[in-house]
């Protein structure tokens, strides 16, 4: 594992999220799913090369990359700032976990080695209510998008909760969450997803499939 000096905020931040996965099993935090549907209908939607360089920020313990190295895909890194949240997803994936690039880091300290193809997020952003926070990300972001790279982001949608884990969250309509990210982005897609929570409340998220405008 690829491993970067945390930050002080990040250290509190990283206390927090092991506390809720060392509580909690994959499969019982609220943003579980068993199967990354939209996220895989998104990624088939962009006709990305089997060879495309993936980030999944905040990936966790999230299936996607198991579901990606399922379907061919050769270059995915997984970043997250929790490392019970990482070791739950490489057991998932037994010997295939040394197929992917993993990365225990609080994303808004992180600085990027490389680019990317694709950026994914599911369910990180909306947890950034701080606009110095929501600034620093897009940086990021932008600092690690490839020239003609692609972004796929999701959210909670504006009717969606206004808190999660203990934690207060943003909430996004298509147009809005699009704009966060300037005219550097174009929208290609957008999806709204009922998600059903293991104690089976509804979720509502928003999601935007985005095309990097090169300068």
């Amino acid at each position: 594992m690829n491993f970067s000096p945390a930050s002080p905020v990040s250290s509190t931040a990283r206390r927090y999220w092991q506390a809720v996965y060392g509580a909690k099993g994959a499969d019982e935090v609220s943003w579980f799913q068993p199967e990354p549907e939209l996220s895989l209908g998104l990624i088939e939607r962009l006709r990305l090369r089997p060879d495309a360089a993936i980030v999944d920020v905040g990936g966790g313990a999230s299936r996607l990359a198991a579901r990606l190295i399922a379907r061919g895909f050769t270059d995915i890194t997984v970043l997250d700032i929790s490392s019970g949240a990482l070791d739950l997803a490489r057991a998932e994936l037994g010997t295939n976990a040394s197929c992917v690039t993993w990365i225990e880091h609080d994303l808004l300290s992180w600085s990027p080695q490389r680019r990317y193809d694709l950026w994914h997020d599911r369910a990180l952003f909306h947890f950034l209510v701080d606009p110095c926070d929501v600034k620093r990300y897009s940086e990021t972001l932008r600092s690690a998008i490839s020239p003609d790279g692609k972004v796929i982001i999701g959210t909670f949608a504006a009717d969606g909760p206004q808190s999660c884990s203990g934690l207060p969250v943003a909430r996004y309509g298509p147009d809005q969450l699009a704009a966060a990210f300037g005219a550097a982005f174009a929208t290609v897609a957008t999806r709204r997803e009922e998600h059903r929570t293991p104690g089976g409340s509804r979720h509502p998220f928003t999601w935007v499939a985005l095309d990097h405008i090169p300068d």
